[in-house]
C-alpha cells in the first residue's frame, strides 16, 4: 500500500471514496468531490489498482516505465484539479474486464481474498475516520470485476471498522475501531444510458463496445434499475470535472472521450444510492452529510 498526502486539511468533515482504478474518480463523482473539497471537507480516494490492464497509445508511455506509472501520474494530475486531500493505493493488479485473461492474474484485485482487501480498507477507515464512505454499486456500474470487488470489500470494511473484534492486529498500528455513519454507492440515471444507446448507432458507433478499450456496454447498463436516493448539483464544477478527466489522456481517446464529453455536458447531478442508513423517507437527499452528528456544516 502507498498513501500520498496532497493537502494538509484539518476538517471536522471527512469523506472517503473507495474506487477501483485511476479515472473512476474523474469519470464518476468528480463534481461531488470538487463540491465538498471546496467546502473544506477532507476528501480521500482509495484506489484499488493502478490501471495496468488495457491498451494505450505507445506515445503516451514515453518517459514512463509502465502503464501503471503513467496512470498513477494521471491520477495525481486529476487529484490536484479535484482538490483531494489524499490518495491511497491498495496496489492490486488491474483485473481487466470480465472474461479477459487478466482476471486470472494471481496478483489481481479480483483474485485477492476478500478478507484481505476489506482489511486494508478497514485500516484506512480507522486512520482517516470519515463520516461518509462512497464506493461502486453492486454491479460495478458497468460490470467491471474490480468495481464489484471494491464494492464487496468496502461494504465488508464499513461493517468491520467499528467492531473491535475485526482486524484487532491494527491496534498495534494505533488504529482503533471507528464506525462511519453513512455509506453510499455511485450510480447514474438509467434514462441517460437509454438515450445514448439510441444515439450511438445513428453515429456509426456500437453501443455495446464503447470506450477506449471498447469495454463499456451501454445497452446492458441501460437495462439496470438502481434506486436514486441522493443527488449533488454539479453544474458549477463543469470546468473542474473536464480538467480532471483530461488528465486521464490514456483513457479518453476515440469513442470514449466523445461519450465522456457528451455525458459531462448532459449531467447536472451526481447521483447516489444510500445504503446505510437505509433510505426510507422517499425524499431525495441533497447532501451526503445530511443528518451527520458531531460536525459543523
Amino acid at each position: 500500500m502507498e498513501s500520498i498526502v496532497l493537502r494538509e486539511i484539518e476538517s471536522p468533515r471527512r469523506l472517503l471514496l473507495a474506487l477501483a482504478h485511476p479515472d473512476d474518480e474523474s469519470f464518476g463523482p468528480a463534481g461531488t468531490i470538487i463540491h465538498y473539497a471546496r467546502q473544506g471537507v477532507a476528501v480521500h480516494d482509495v484506489c484499488g489498482t493502478r490501471g495496468e490492464a488495457g491498451k494505450v497509445d505507445p506515445e503516451l508511455l514515453v518517459g514512463y516505465g509502465s502503464l501503471a506509472d503513467l496512470r498513477t501520474e494521471e491520477l495525481l494530475c486529476a487529484a490536484r484539479h479535484l482538490g483531494l486531500a489524499g490518495l491511497h493505493f491498495l496496489d492490486y493488479h488491474d483485473s481487466g474486464m470480465e472474461g479477459t485473461p487478466e482476471n486470472q492474474n494471481p496478483a489481481s484485485l479480483l483474485q485477492a481474498p476478500l478478507e484481505e482487501v476489506a482489511g486494508k480498507i478497514t485500516g484506512l477507515i480507522r486512520q482517516i475516520r470519515p463520516q461518509v464512505v462512497v464506493t461502486h454499486d453492486p454491479v460495478g456500474g458497468y460490470f467491471h470485476p474490480d468495481h464489484i470487488k471494491m464494492h464487496q470489500a468496502t461494504l465488508e470494511a464499513f461493517q468491520a471498522a467499528g467492531d473491535p473484534g475485526r482486524f484487532p492486529e491494527q491496534r498495534a498500528q494505533g488504529l482503533v475501531p471507528y464506525q462511519p455513519q453513512k455509506l453510499y454507492y455511485t450510480t447514474f440515471p438509467r434514462g441517460l444510458f437509454k438515450l445514448l444507446a439510441r444515439i450511438l448507432p445513428l453515429l456509426g458507433q456500437d453501443p455495446e463496445a464503447v470506450g477506449e478499450n471498447h469495454d463499456m456496454n451501454v445497452k446492458r447498463m441501460a437495462e439496470l434499475d438502481q434506486a436514486l436516493t441522493t443527488r449533488i448539483g454539479i453544474r458549477p464544477y463543469y470546468r473542474g470535472r473536464q480538467d480532471a478527466a483530461h488528465c486521464h489522456a490514456s483513457q479518453t481517446g476515440g469513442h470514449g472521450g466523445w461519450v465522456i464529453g457528451l455525458m459531462a455536458r448532459l449531467i447536472r447531478f451526481d447521483w447516489f444510492t444510500r445504503a446505510v442508513p437505509p433510505f426510507t423517507d422517499g425524499r431525495v437527499e441533497r447532501d451526503l452529510f445530511a443528518g451527520i452528528s458531531g460536525v459543523d456544516h
